[in-house]
């Protein structure tokens, strides 16, 4: 078959209009990709990562040491959960020195009642949901050594301090047991978000920080019993789809801070805002970065 100079013609600029359309996609591809705007924030400091991979996906001033507020304790949560030969099930008898601690520091409460008989599970759910420092307070003094109350707390803020160390966090110090110190409490976006993450290891973190409410039947001293009913005030839950967590904090130092975590599609992300302006801003700064997390 004989093709003449015309179709020649036609057959090239064919190929050429091919290679051109082809080289085009080639260039536009990129930049699709490159529109994913790093997000601004109104925290002082931020970290994101991919909780399956331990890869960054922002920062800023993500390894400069800020206040935590009651983001500490997640780190409380975890020392209780490390502890060997642990009975989640265990009593332990509210005392009066927790109720006198909160009037004190006009600190968070999970509301326990003096002489009520509490399970180390139940302790869990009012020291992550409505930040009770009462609840801190009786964990701490279970779960510590020493023959006094004070010798209690402070080993088991020395065991805060040395579960910190095992994992490597080299900006973390407590002074506390639920972030109300004595201005020797500091850790970092990214050590915490790290702290974070080890804690979800433990499935009994994992429902407790993942509850909404809950309402939890104790014992009275009178051997009768009450309902106490607590509600998470994490407000990601129910508000932001795939969140599994993980915990607030503030402080007049503090300011504004949230450890939060969400799964979509199999992909969790984790991350930390700390220093943030107001309640609603820390969940906006929170929400823009599992928004750039989950895209990244």
């Amino acid at each position: 078959m004989k093709i003449g100079i015309k179709g020649i013609r036609r057959v090239s600029a064919v190929v050429v209009t091919a290679g051109a359309v082809l080289t085009a996609g080639a260039f536009t591809a990129p930049a699709q990709a490159a529109t994913l705007n790093t997000p601004t924030i109104t925290a002082k400091g931020g970290f994101v990562m991919n909780n399956g991979t331990g890869s960054t996906l922002f920062t800023k001033a993500a390894d400069t040491r800020l206040s935590t507020g009651s983001t500490t304790k997640i780190m409380t949560a975890r020392v209780v959960l490390g502890q060997p030969n642990l009975n989640l099930d265990s009593k332990v008898t509210v005392q009066k020195a927790y109720s006198d601690y909160i009037v004190s520091k006009t600190a968070s409460s999970a509301h326990l009642i003096v002489g009520d008989k509490v399970t180390v599970r139940q302790l869990l759910y009012g020291l992550m949901l409505p930040s009770g420092c009462d609840a801190a307070y009786a964990l701490a003094d279970k779960f510590g050594s020493g023959s006094t109350r004070a010798a209690r707390v402070k080993s088991f803020i020395g065991k805060m301090n040395s579960t910190a160390k095992g994992l490597g966090l080299t900006n973390t110090h407590f002074d506390s047991f639920d972030g109300i110190g004595s201005g020797g409490n500091y850790s970092t976006p990214r050590d915490l978000t790290k702290i974070a993450s080890n804690a979800m290891k433990y499935s009994t973190f994992r429902t407790v920080v993942g509850t909404k409410s809950t309402k939890q039947k104790v014992t009275t001293k009178s051997g009768g019993y009450r309902y106490m009913s607590w509600t998470n005030t994490n407000n990601l839950l129910g508000s932001y789809a795939g969140t599994i967590g993980v915990k607030t904090g503030s402080g007049p130092e503090a300011k504004y801070c949230l450890v939060f975590a969400a799964t979509r599609g199999g992909k969790t992300v984790i991350g930390t805002v700390l220093a943030s302006s107001s309640v609603a801003n820390r969940t906006a700064d929170a929400k823009k970065l599992m928004d750039y997390g989950f895209k990244k």
